[in-house]
């Protein structure tokens, strides 16, 4: 029998959550959450962490594993998961993974640049830059060593800026020519299966989930971990607002819009990168017999 790889994808606030629990159920399946903030113990609000009673009905992966200090990258997620795949299909055939972070999907699919693990005393140097001198200094030093890559990246982003001015220092060498975009073989079938909703429907959904999420308690959790509001886990919408607020730069009402604002941004984002993918099938919510339909006809 041929092993498969069921990835349900798409925006945030398509509904990913309820039907993977469904689909998870019916291929008797776990889990893999594809989720890059999700990881994060300490952000289950923020980053509408599935429920003590959604963890119980089908066993989960990638949730809550990490501490808001921890340096994770979509190279180590695929060398994770990869690893638990094939533990995995010991026992069943068909794996269940969903998510929206986009290279975290890619890296398990496609693979992702085997680039050098970076020296923990260049990553705090750096990080103490950041901290002390803000994110132009980087920026400045990035396009000096690696100017192509310095007008492809995005600059508003500092994971993505440190990440690369690291490999840069570390080789020697710019980040862009070590950037190969190779498509690794996998061993197993993957299916792809987007979901969607119309523009406004979802939107409305986000803004409706942002409220939720306030009154289940966001702001108490971003006081939580307002001191660490430096760290790269935390540059996440729905914190960063949050903490302007906390800062005397947001009235809450100005914060809590500014997080729906964002959210649709970033879902906007998500639909621009996953319409690129020709290989995902993609539905309606609604349309639940389809896609199981459509699944069972590919394994």
């Amino acid at each position: 029998m041929k092993k498969n790889l069921i990835i349900l994808l798409g925006p945030t606030g398509t509904g990913k959550t309820a039907l993977s629990l469904e689909l998870a159920e019916e291929l008797n399946s776990p889990i893999i959450s594809c989720d890059s903030r999700q990881l994060y113990r300490q952000l289950k609000i923020g980053t509408a962490a599935p429920t003590e009673e959604e963890l119980k009905r089908v066993t989960h992966y990638f949730i809550g594993t990490l501490d808001l200090h921890d340096y994770y990258n979509a190279a180590r997620f695929e060398e994770e998961v990869i690893a638990l795949l094939e533990k995995l299909y010991t026992d069943t055939d068909n794996i269940l993974m969903t998510g929206g972070s986009m290279m975290y999907i890619d890296a398990v699919c496609k693979g992702i640049d085997d680039l050098p693990t970076v020296d923990p005393t260049l990553r705090q140097e750096l990080l103490d830059t950041f901290e002390k001198e803000g994110l132009e200094p980087l920026r400045a030093r990035l396009k000096m060593l690696d100017p192509k890559h310095y007008d492809r990246i995005d600059l508003k982003n500092p994971k993505r800026v440190l990440h690369a001015l690291e490999i840069c220092i570390m080789t020697g060498k710019p980040y862009s020519s070590l950037r190969t975009n190779p498509n690794k073989k996998r061993s197993f079938n993957i299916i792809k299966i987007g979901l969607k909703r119309e523009r406004e429907e979802l939107y409305q959904r986000i803004n409706t989930r942002v409220d939720d999420m306030m009154e289940n308690g966001l702001s108490e959790e971003a006081k939580r971990v307002y001191e660490y509001r430096h760290l790269n886990s935390l540059n996440t919408v729905g914190y960063k607002e949050l903490f302007m607020h906390f800062d005397g730069k947001y009235t809450l009402e100005e914060a809590v819009e500014k997080i729906k604002q964002n959210t649709r941004i970033y879902s906007r984002k998500q639909m621009t990168w996953f319409k690129r993918d020709p290989d995902i099938q993609w539905f309606y919510p609604d349309q639940k017999e389809e896609i199981k339909t459509f699944i069972r006809e590919n394994i």
